[in-house]
């Protein structure tokens, strides 16, 4: 059992609208706050808003959000004794989790052992198979280690049947994972995956997994403390996708009854145990038309959808985060959390994207209107006059809201997408707005293939700048990040002005 250890400065290893929500939980607990940054985030809202911020290098996240001795260095210039990674960058990288323990660093986060165990999709198979977990049928090749040559897969995928998936062992959105009908296909798709997964994770490891036809993608949201305690916050239903990437978000899940929560939940629980969790943690499943469900991997940090699970407890999971690494006890037992749930929230990412091609569209926000109103919610990093460059994930915001039930948080949605007004770059606004019109998602009746099958989905006309009303702009940045504190200087905590100040600059999209 930990001891309790106040902490009192964070640094947030990350950037966008992650780094603002982790730094408004903070000042709402007391707790200083790091930013970092890179050099076309020097004027990012994040920098802006953060009690100190430290410059970490060029904008190529190789060369600055990802480079652990920067991270590290950060760490000791600020004082910060806790670092919080967000989602993405290092936060399941167990090397830095080693050397922030090594130096002394408290990680809002899991341990090592558990990102390495977790990280990798083949151990991640063993550890539950053993566990009693029901898992998705598939060979992970010799030992479990993968397969070093297409022939060796294609003896696995016969055995397995047809249709299979190669999957990147240290894989994740989809990268290193192809759909394969038949052994023709074999050769191509398997030599295409393990490219894919060298250049994405700097490992070529593959394994072969029967493909489920027509699933739903339904993760459970799990928590643990240092004493030996585990929970589930119930469902999250991921299944309206494109190509792996998940684009609409909501809990509950349409086809999960109470009953299956619990059981779901059980399990992801005990897949929690298997590799002395601690933390926030996702395990994710496949969920067949006739109830069934299968383990498919377990992210070790906060999940991007986090907000619905929030909006349907009424719990913040980033307070949650920061008590655990304290050494502190969960704050709900499973009991206190289930008499919590209540309604159904949902999330859309909006994206600075051509929804015809998903693909990127970067430029500057010249006019910007975010949707408000009864139970809507918006974290975003934008502004006008932010430009939405290459270099990061082109995410806008994540707009969330909440209603009594389904039908309820759908018209709030609907209201709030009419709301969003963005001009000087394309969205895939007009994509969500399409979305929740098609009666398939409408009904709760819809698998991880929708957008794919719908060809009315995939070409809809994007919402341009040029095409959207100016409406009303927000308010000016400085009012955004919480008035005038840090707009010219950053504080050090000692009254005075700090060695790191933070000069103003655009935010360059995550």
């Amino acid at each position: 059992m930990a001891a309790v250890k106040k902490i009192r400065r964070v640094l947030i290893a990350n950037r966008g609208e992650i780094a603002i929500r982790v730094i408004r939980t903070l000042r709402e607990l007391g707790i200083e706050s790091v930013a970092v940054y890179s050099d076309v985030d020097r004027k990012a809202a994040h920098v802006l808003l953060a009690d100190m911020a430290i410059a970490i290098g060029p904008a190529p996240a190789s060369e600055s959000y990802l480079v652990i001795d920067k991270i590290i260095a950060a760490c000791k210039e600020s004082g910060a004794d806790a670092v919080h990674p967000g989602y993405g960058f290092l936060s399941e990288n167990d090397e830095f989790a080693e050397r922030l323990e090594a130096e002394g660093i408290i990680l809002i986060g899991p341990p090592a052992a558990a990102m390495r165990l977790m990280g990798s999709k083949t151990e991640a198979r063993k550890a539950v198979i053993a566990a009693g977990l029901p898992v998705v049928p598939g060979e992970s090749g010799p030992d479990g280690n993968g397969f070093p040559d297409v022939a060796s897969a294609c003896e696995a995928a016969l055995k397995v049947g047809y249709p299979v998936l190669i999957k990147a062992a240290a894989g994740g959105g989809g990268k290193g994972m192809r759909l394969v009908a038949s052994a023709e296909a074999m050769p191509a798709a398997f030599d295409a995956a393990r490219r894919e997964a060298l250049n994405a994770f700097g490992d070529d490891t593959v394994y072969v997994e029967k493909a489920i036809i027509g699933p739903r993608h339904v993760e459970i949201q799990v928590f643990a403390d240092t004493h030996g305690n585990v929970v589930h916050l119930g469902e999250r239903d991921c299944s309206i996708q494109r190509r792996h990437q998940k684009v609409i978000e909501e809990s509950p899940c349409p086809a999960v009854s109470d009953d299956l929560r619990q059981r779901m939940g059980k399990f992801a629980i005990e897949a929690a145990r298997t590799c002395n969790y601690v933390g926030a943690g996702t395990v994710e499943f496949l969920l067949t038309s006739t109830g069934e469900f299968y383990f498919l991997e377990m992210n070790t940090r906060l999940q991007v959808e986090h907000p619905v699970t929030e909006m349907v407890y009424g719990v913040d999971l980033v307070a949650w985060q920061v008590a655990v690494a304290s050494g502190e006890p969960l704050p709900m037992t499973q009991e206190q959390i289930n008499a919590r749930h209540r309604g159904s929230a949902m999330e859309c990412r909006i994206y600075a994207e051509d929804s015809v091609r998903f693909l990127p569209s970067p430029g500057v926000i010249s006019t910007l209107r975010v949707p408000a109103g009864p139970y809507v919610r918006d974290d975003s990093c934008a502004y006008e006059g932010v430009e939405i460059s290459m270099y990061y994930d082109p995410l806008i915001s994540k707009l969330i809201t909440w209603g009594d039930d389904r039908k309820q948080a759908m018209a709030r949605m609907r209201r709030a997408l009419s709301e969003y007004r963005v001009v000087g770059i394309e969205t895939n606004i007009a994509f969500h707005q399409r979305m929740l019109a098609h009666p398939g998602f409408i009904a709760g009746e819809f698998d991880t293939g929708l957008i794919e099958r719908e060809d009315g989905l995939r070409t809809v006309t994007p919402a341009s700048g040029s095409e959207l009303d100016a409406g009303v702009a927000i308010a000016a940045l400085r009012d955004f990040v919480g008035g005038p504190r840090n707009l010219d200087s950053q504080s050090n905590g000692n009254g005075g002005a700090s060695a790191w100040r933070a000069p103003l600059a655009t935010w360059r999209g995550r």
